[in-house]
């Protein structure tokens, strides 16, 4: 891999962009991504190609809308120890942008990425104008980023804030009840947004300028939207550290956030929002526009004012969901058939009719076409099979909590123990991930 030309980054910027900033005065374009998943796939089918065609998309969305500065709010890899290709992609990407008019990338890790793994690297990354920030910094400064324009003034401040992962931001005590944990994330989170914040503050007060401060957090917010299938974990134990708009100072002018795959705002601000994941992780985000936001700052009496766009990602691989009885799958399928789909399906049998040969059925009314059907539910039949684990249901289907749900109802568990069972199973899988060396 040959690297770009251009050093520092700050030169050489390409005479069309050049001449939108000098018409735009003191205006600066950030894009905002998250939760890319590279090297994530689908009922075993891989998706690199997708994920090669957003990034190519991405690289000239930055260049042809004059994009001053990236920024990756976290998940850039679905796994801790992402694959050759997936590796490949992110590096090649970083090139590409970094030759561009783009003149700063920041990258913060997300909970699916390993903050070592992250972190490697970016001494080197450094010198493309790639910052990354894979664990919560001992110094708070290194989280407070300032980025400069071309002619080397201060442009712009950016708290590039990770996943903070448990032991980042509490003291674990012994006897401590679920309402103490809950309090004690929420209040680290809290505390560790207004350490940066106020050195942000002090930063922009050194050049006198009235220059923006962006901040970025991988988290879940409380209201925050998901939707089924999205692979959206809990972050913490349960549902305790979704956090408030509340607890984020108030002087941010941008919050840019991961993690939730529905593109949305918090709190109803247009100023504090989650891009979303730029392709559907499952077929229950089939249906979903997805999005980037372009967020552009403009020198307003003497302070930066934000405004939002959200610039809508193409369709690489169409997702459908096809539910309902066997008249209407079919019918469905056979309009997918003529009109040359090359869609993925999931089948969802919801019809009275119980059908064993189902599959069987499915394969032959999409022969000769395009269609691949990657999951199929028979609800009958599950139903009937009163929540035991059928042959044709496969693990990879259920999530940590069904598998344990189930066991609980295997081993006739009464239903007033249940909850807290669950609760404490659940700090259990936090505890494990947040110790696991493999999430490092």
């Amino acid at each position: 891999m040959s690297l770009p030309k251009r050093f520092p980054v700050h030169g050489n910027v390409p005479d069309t962009a050049r001449r939108t900033n000098e018409k735009a005065g003191r205006q600066m374009k950030l894009l905002h991504t998250s939760d890319w998943h590279l090297g994530r796939s689908l009922y075993g089918r891989n998706r690199y190609g997708e994920f090669e065609a957003f990034l190519h998309w991405l690289s000239e969305t930055i260049q042809q809308q004059g994009v001053d500065a990236l920024l990756v709010a976290g998940d850039i890899f679905d796994t801790s120890t992402p694959g050759n290709r997936a590796q490949e992609l992110y590096y090649r990407f970083l090139c590409r942008v970094a030759a561009s008019s783009c003149r700063h990338v920041v990258v913060i890790a997300g909970n699916h990425d390993s903050p070592s793994f992250l972190d490697a690297p970016k001494e080197l990354l450094r010198a493309l104008e790639v910052h990354v920030t894979g664990s919560a910094a001992d110094n708070r400064e290194d989280e407070v980023l300032v980025l400069s324009d071309p002619a080397g003034a201060p442009q712009l401040i950016v708290c590039a804030v990770p996943y903070l992962r448990d032991r980042d931001i509490r003291v674990s005590e012994a006897g401590e009840s679920i309402e103490d944990k809950g309090r004690k994330l929420v209040e680290g989170i809290r505390g560790h947004y207004a350490e940066v914040a106020a050195l942000a503050g002090r930063k922009r007060k050194e050049p006198k300028a009235k220059i923006p401060i962006v901040a970025m957090g991988h988290l879940f917010t409380a209201g925050g939207q998901t939707v089924d299938g999205d692979g959206v974990r809990e972050l913490y134990v349960g549902s305790l550290a979704h956090v408030s708009a509340g607890i984020f100072p108030k002087n941010l002018d941008y919050l840019a956030l991961g993690h939730l795959h529905v593109p949305q705002k918090v709190n109803d601000s247009e100023l504090i929002r989650y891009c979303g994941s730029p392709l559907p992780m499952g077929f229950g985000e089939a249906g979903q526009q997805k999005s980037v936001c372009l967020v552009t700052f403009e020198q307003t009496r003497g302070r930066a004012r934000g405004s939002v766009q959200l610039l809508d990602v193409p369709v690489f691989q169409k997702l459908e969901r096809v539910r309902g009885d066997w008249g209407e799958i079919s019918a469905r399928l056979f309009e997918l058939s003529a009109e040359g789909s090359r869609a993925w399906l999931e089948i969802i049998h919801e019809g009275d009719e119980v059908i064993g040969d189902l599959r069987k059925r499915l394969d032959e009314a999409i022969e000769g076409s395009e269609l691949e059907i990657l999951r199929v539910k028979n609800m009958r039949i599950i139903e009937r099979a009163l929540g035991q684990l059928h042959d044709r249901e496969k693990l990879p289907d259920l999530t940590e909590q069904d598998v344990f749900e189930r066991c609980l109802t295997a081993h006739e568990v009464p239903e007033e123990q249940r909850p807290e069972l669950l609760r404490t199973y659940r700090e259990t899988l936090a505890s494990l991930s947040d110790d696991d060396p493999r999430a490092e």
